[in-house]
């Protein structure tokens, strides 16, 4: 730890973890707020900037959260401050199809023209992740005439209904909220650790079981639509081989199924591209974005092609707050930053987190695998020689690292997983300090 913070520049913890102020909010919230409304860290905070945030007490940790994905081009990022000041200035809400402005149409015009998807293009603007996956449901529906859902073990699409009952892992998300929403089903996700890393072994018995479901769980002809992520956000960035992807776009072009991504955690330059699915080549016909598009502010987004979003009948979706002003001209100023070189200091970041993740890969059996893609990284952890997922660990990891001044957020159907999800703003000199308390607590919990 010594060694991690002799030069440190961010770090400074001058309480103990969390604070005396910060214990006093948490006894008032444990008396006001519903119990289910626990926290991972039970430290305030005052104010935040880039990948630092200072709490009530006055301690600097470096944030490998970023509000779970919500903040890549970092806390309180000026442009976007200043965007959202200045239209907060000018109004802050009409309900855009009752009295319309102009920001939500360029908006629109701009995740057009950057979504990887073919042919004419339209966008349509919602409030939340969960949201977009709702409604992209309803639009797949209105355009096919057909009601099946499938999707795919391992997922996380949001805590809505139909969301809900799309999202693979039961507790906390699942039990006790049923019953939930009929014909959706469940698919094998290409998971190469499954297969002692052999992709293409992963990928054709995934496909496989897929192809088998047509005869023992669903009609083809059935299916609305198909919604898988490009990378897998809460079971722990999980990468599936290109051919995975490449197979479910025959699938549903065999099928006639509307091929839906959700980017709403791996897009927004997460991987080191402003979409996931750049890296693979294979072209959705729904594209979904939320978290990090806004930079704090709720917006979800569906890009779609021009045919399927136009089958939905007038007025079929929307709501009162979507698309937001104040919401677009966070928007605007996230795509700035991505397109003034934001996605280059992406990849930068990416290519230091996976040389450091590699060889702490290298270095500790327990470690079961280093992987993600660009600076979208995660540690798998499992109890050695076993495929036992280690949570404990990862619990003591997170408990050390928060006390040493790195605040990190696990991820996992077995919540065994360490995940980044920094701000891609984070300085060399803040990576190096905060993969250096990372290190510290790998080893100090072997």
């Amino acid at each position: 730890m010594e060694q991690a913070t002799a030069h440190a520049a961010s770090v400074n913890i001058v309480t103990e973890v969390p604070g005396p102020r910060s214990r006093d909010l948490a006894q008032r919230s444990a008396a006001a707020l519903a119990d289910a409304l626990s926290l991972v860290y039970p430290i305030y905070v005052d104010h935040a900037h880039g990948a630092t945030v200072t709490d009530i007490d006055g301690n600097t940790f470096i944030d490998w959260i970023g509000g779970v994905g919500v903040l890549n081009v970092g806390h309180t990022h000026p442009s976007v401050t200043e965007a959202i000041i200045a239209q907060a200035q000018r109004f802050t809400h009409t309900d855009y199809t009752i009295v319309p402005y102009e920001t939500y149409v360029r908006l629109c015009e701009r995740l057009n023209e950057s979504a990887p998807i073919d042919g004419p293009k339209k966008s349509a603007l919602f409030n939340t992740g969960a949201e977009t996956v709702e409604n992209a449901v309803k639009i797949s529906r209105a355009a096919t005439g057909r009601s099946g859902v499938i999707c795919f073990a391992g997922a996380f699409h949001g805590r809505s209904l139909m969301a809900m009952t799309m999202t693979s892992k039961v507790h906390p998300y699942r039990a006790g909220f049923g019953p939930y929403a009929p014909e959706v089903y469940r698919a094998p996700f290409a998971n190469p650790l499954d297969f002692n890393g052999d992709e293409e072994a992963a990928s054709e018995y995934a496909l496989t079981q897929l192809r088998k479901m047509t005869k023992t769980h669903f009609a083809a002809e059935h299916i609305a639509c198909m919604v898988v992520e490009p990378v897998q956000g809460e079971a722990g960035f999980v990468v599936p081989p290109a051919s995975f992807l490449r197979g479910l776009r025959e699938f549903c072009d065999e099928h006639g199924i509307v091929l839906v991504f959700d980017e709403v955690q791996s897009g927004m330059g997460r991987t080191g591209k402003l979409w996931a699915t750049e890296h693979f080549d294979v072209r959705p016909d729904l594209l979904l974005s939320a978290k990090s598009i806004a930079a704090g502010v709720p917006l979800g987004a569906i890009i779609g092609k021009a045919e399927i979003m136009d089958r939905v009948p007038d007025s079929g979706i929307g709501g009162t707050y979507p698309g937001n002003p104040l919401a677009c001209e966070a928007a605007h100023a996230v795509l700035d930053a991505f397109e003034g070189g934001l996605l280059d200091r992406a990849v930068i970041v990416g290519e230091t987190l996976k040389t450091a993740f590699d060889a702490l890969q290298a270095e500790d059996a327990g470690i079961a695998e280093s992987r993600g893609l660009g600076p979208m990284r995660a540690l798998e952890f499992m109890q050695p020689g076993t495929k036992t997922p280690d949570s404990d660990r990862v619990d003591a990891i997170q408990a050390y690292a928060a006390q040493h001044g790195l605040l990190m957020h696990k991820a996992g159907v077995g919540g065994n997983c360490i995940r980044v999800l920094v701000p891609l703003v984070i300085t060399d000199a803040q990576l190096e300090e905060s993969l250096g308390i990372l290190r510290a607590a790998i080893t100090a919990t072997r």
